[in-house]
């Protein structure tokens, strides 16, 4: 599966523009990887994984702002269309169940 996080923060105060780092640099830190400015995905293994996940999520969000969670399976991930520009070589689209990188 795959969990997905967007986000849509306030950046007018210095405090805002911290917070927004702040939360970036800890989804970085959880591995996830930005597919786009504000969405960031990582592949999760499990259904504990995922509650653990959510979980940190909602203790690390920030004071202000819109956080959304969504989780998808990886068939779900693979059929998705790009409908302008081009696959990330960051983010692995595969259905298959093994991959070696």
């Amino acid at each position: 599966m795959r969990a997905l996080v967007f986000f849509d923060l306030p950046t007018l105060t210095p405090e805002d523009r911290r917070n927004y780092r702040w939360f970036h640099n800890f989804l970085i830190k959880n591995g996830f990887i930005m597919m786009q400015e504000s969405v960031y995905c990582k592949l999760i293994t499990t259904p504990t994984v995922e509650d653990s996940i959510k979980a940190l999520i909602r203790k690390n969000k920030p004071p202000k702002g819109l956080v959304q969670y969504l989780a998808i399976t990886e068939k779900q991930f693979a059929r998705m269309e790009y409908v302008v520009g081009e696959n990330s070589s960051d983010v692995i689209s595969s259905n298959d169940h093994l991959v070696i990188l």
